[in-house]
């Protein structure tokens, strides 16, 4: 019968075929607030377990059934998060050790000193709910930094995170302000074998240059104006772990070259220190400058970009990968909604036809942008054309983002967004002219239908459901 409600709202099973010490040690427990039950044996510990849940169990080593080790296993097998605690009359250090590796939290020795078990329950059930937070955050982390896409870009992308991340080698990020180069460094880290060491991001755009020698390689107390102490560097800080310096571009050619030495030796001295330091770091850098070119206009090291390409990889702008951006928005809509305390919105097919028309300059940045603003400001449950900001060129009704008939240039101001503008507009009007059929709008229009097809991906366009798919 699963026991009551109590008030730590914590269970704890005793395992013991003496009955004066479940007596002693049950009331005991009780009277520190926890709900208790007892089993005098193996088999009534196992049926109990697999009935209720208990945070924590006392297992005696000897008992009339079954050897307390093996019940153990089957506790750890069947209730992997309980804490179990061993205790024996006949213990040894051969046992408590084997205790141990079979998962048990500590091995206590009878006569049972019973001031101090609720203490060493309160610490036990304290690591326990520790351990739980930390697995939960470590899933929320992973969801957050999840690389969403179904697309043929995306798919290339997680390619290449698989295959740079069981390796130490350096990588080297590019990418467009907003595509999303941190969230490649934090999959790349989660799914190497440095996981669990500590992932530490430096903005090298957002760092004065005076300070970022001191930010990476720490300092002494005194090195300068202001050190009233020692503080640790980034470098430092990452040992063992990822180093991610974020708009390495934008780095001085100073601290170019400091950098350089600490990738080829591992070794760096603190500012205004004369101790070295010895780090084991993986560096991931990124930048959304081409660093050819600054290479061949004296702005960047050309050895030290060649230590950092070593894995390059380059994440495609938003706008080259259309077919994701109904994914994405219905995923950041889930988490802005949850994240700000709303109802989640949904969004009509008028407006999501006009995101997946934007240029997006911003890129998944500003999409994101885009529906938190929508999130929190937009009054309806779902979203529609007549929400979106004027810069959309849309309106209620979800018109065209240009209109083709008056390409003026502060409408479309490149040749691309107009050209792209026109053929949208005309394949869309084509498309409605023969009821949404891409075969027969293919045959009118004198193209393959895979031409079409592709075209419409491209341009964005949303075929209602009723059409041809």
């Amino acid at each position: 019968m699963p026991l009551e409600e109590t008030m730590t709202g914590e269970r704890i099973l005793i395992v013991d075929d003496e009955a004066s010490i479940l007596a002693t040690l049950g009331g005991i427990l009780e009277d520190e607030g926890y709900a208790v039950g007892r089993a005098i044996s193996g088999q009534e510990a196992l049926r109990q377990i697999r009935v209720d849940h208990f945070h924590a169990v006392l297992l005696d080593v000897w008992l009339p059934d079954l050897d307390g080790m093996e019940v153990l296993q089957r506790i750890r097998a069947q209730s992997p998060e309980s804490v179990v605690i061993m205790i024996s009359g006949h213990g040894t250090i051969d046992t408590a050790v084997k205790a141990t590796k079979l998962g048990a939290y500590d091995f206590l020795e009878k006569p049972l000193s019973l001031e101090k078990i609720p203490l060493l329950l309160t610490h036990a059930l304290e690591q326990q709910r520790l351990s739980e937070e930390n697995r939960a955050l470590r899933q929320w982390v992973g969801r957050r930094y999840e690389i969403l896409g179904t697309g043929p870009a995306v798919e290339t992308l997680r390619a290449q995170i698989a295959a740079a991340a069981p390796t130490s080698g350096r990588v080297l990020i590019a990418g467009e302000s907003g595509t999303g180069k941190e969230l490649v460094a934090r999959a790349i880290h989660a799914a190497s074998p440095r996981r669990d060491r500590p992932f530490i991001e430096v903005n090298c755009a957002a760092i004065p240059n005076e300070l970022i020698e001191s930010e990476l390689f720490g300092h002494e107390r005194g090195a300068f104006t202001g050190a009233t102490a020692m503080k640790r560097g980034k470098f430092e800080l990452a040992d063992g772990g990822t180093l991610f310096l974020d708009e390495i571009g934008d780095m001085s050619l100073s601290t170019q070259a400091k950098v350089l030495r600490v990738l080829e030796e591992q070794t760096f001295q603190r500012v205004g220190g004369t101790r070295t330091l010895r780090v084991d770091v993986r560096v991931i850098a990124a930048s959304n400058k081409d660093l050819q070119r600054e290479i061949r206009e004296g702005q960047f090291r050309e050895d030290l970009y060649y230590r950092l390409n070593v894995i390059p990889i380059t994440i495609p702008p938003l706008r080259d990968r259309q077919e994701d951006i109904p994914l994405l928005t219905s995923h950041f809509l889930r988490e802005l909604a949850e994240e700000h305390g709303r109802r989640p919105k949904t969004i009509a097919s008028e407006a999501l036809e006009v995101l997946c028309r934007y240029e997006w300059p911003g890129n998944i940045r500003e999409l994101k942008n885009l529906l938190e603003r929508l999130v929190i400001l937009s009054s309806g449950s779902a979203i529609t054309a007549s929400d979106l900001p004027p810069a959309f060129r849309t309106s209620a009704s979800g018109g065209e983002v240009f209109d083709p008939v008056d390409l003026s240039p502060d409408v479309a101001p490149t040749f691309r967004q107009a050209r792209a503008a026109f053929e949208r507009a005309f394949i869309r009007r084509q498309l409605k002219a023969h009821d949404w059929h891409i075969s027969r709008t293919a045959q009118a229009l004198g193209i393959e239908r895979s031409n079409l097809h592709r075209k419409i991906k491209s341009l964005g366009i949303l075929i209602p459901k009723h059409g041809e798919e």
